[in-house]
């Protein structure tokens, strides 16, 4: 017999819910539509204003991605490395939390890292003068403020199976987005280079220094011996001192032959390293630079408008039962006196 009373009681809830909700159901449905419409009112303004006039602006996301190579970081060389260049530099081989470089750390944090140092944000903040664009406050904290800023719309994603980094940028301005992604990436790729990681590419470098060094001492050589050779011709009508200006040809010649040998030497370590590089994956690799986006990232506004209207219709549904509360204690005799007794 409880069980039969309790179904009953709960059918006979339901019901009254039920019944809460049709009395209530023209607040609930205007509600609804005046919410729904406005929604859409203010979609359709946001969307025809100037970007910087829009209450919700058309916001463009577009990205960079590069090659990180971790595996010439393994053995704790990249650590050994920061470890002996002192000062800042030096001090990353001893983080931890976040972006730190740990015992075993990788080239891929490293470059995490560095999008996360206030030297790189301040360098964007001064590239692309943030200050002013975002209207920041010049007497109140502004480099402070304008990384804040940096820091919630530039984004570095590392993707440990393909080793590929993405650095992304929001902004109401593609092209503008792009030239911010762009510039950062050519500031990581200067500071790899500034670090010194890629060996390869440091002793190319050298390699092409010396060769053309090298190439110029030879041409130098050439034209002096080419002067002393006209010079033996003139001595030789004139009477001059032939057996001297023959020292310093022989000179020239060992000196020039000498030079020669060490080209060919450094032509031949140019191509055996050349083999290597191509060979190796080098450290930090630009896969593809940003381009301005021609779809937007966001907003999206079919589900804000989506969630704002069932916002509405749980906001005018709790309303319909308040109300419905409030009737029935005006009815109800002893929660009158209550209330009045309370007052008193």
């Amino acid at each position: 017999m409880s069980e039969e009373k309790k179904t009953e009681n709960d059918e006979v809830s339901l019901i009254d819910l039920f019944a809460v909700l049709w009395h209530r159901k023209v607040m609930i449905i205007v509600i609804t539509l005046i919410v729904a419409i406005g929604i859409v009112i203010f979609s359709i303004i946001s969307i025809v204003l100037p970007a910087e006039k829009s209450p919700l602006p058309n916001l463009y996301t577009p990205s960079a991605l590069m090659l990180i190579n971790d595996e010439s970081s393994q053995g704790g060389g990249l650590q050994s490395l920061l470890g002996g260049m002192g000062g800042s530099m030096g001090s990353l081989a001893s983080l931890a939390g976040f972006g730190g470089i740990k015992t075993g750390s990788t080239y891929s944090e490293l470059a995490v890292f560095l999008i996360e140092t206030n030297s790189l944000r301040d360098s964007v903040v001064d590239e692309f003068n943030l200050i002013e664009r975002y209207d920041i406050d010049i007497n109140k904290s502004p480099r402070a403020k304008s990384r804040d800023a940096l820091r919630k719309l530039l984004t570095a994603e590392f993707d440990n199976k393909s080793g590929v980094l993405t650095i992304s940028f929001t902004d109401m301005e593609p092209e503008f987005a792009k030239n911010v992604v762009n510039f950062v990436v050519g500031y990581l790729e200067d500071r790899f280079g500034e670090l010194g990681l890629d060996k390869n590419k440091i002793e190319a470098e050298n390699l092409e220094i010396n060769l053309a060094n090298t190439f110029r001492e030879i041409l130098r050589l050439e034209e002096e011996a080419r002067r002393l050779e006209h010079s033996v011709a003139f001595a030789t009508l004139s009477g001059g001192n032939i057996p001297t200006i023959m020292t310093d040809i022989s000179r020239i010649t060992m000196e020039l032959e000498a030079m020669k040998q060490v080209y060919t030497q450094l032509r031949v370590q140019m191509e055996l390293l050349r083999v290597t590089m191509a060979s190796e994956t080098p450290i930090f690799q630009i896969l593809e630079l940003a381009e301005a986006p021609d779809r937007k990232s966001g907003p999206s506004r079919g589900l804000i408008s989506v969630i704002v209207i069932l916002a509405a219709v749980f906001l005018s549904v709790f309303m319909a039962f308040a109300l419905n509360a409030i009737s029935n204690i005006r009815k109800d005799p002893e929660a009158m006196a209550k209330l009045r007794k309370t007052n008193d």
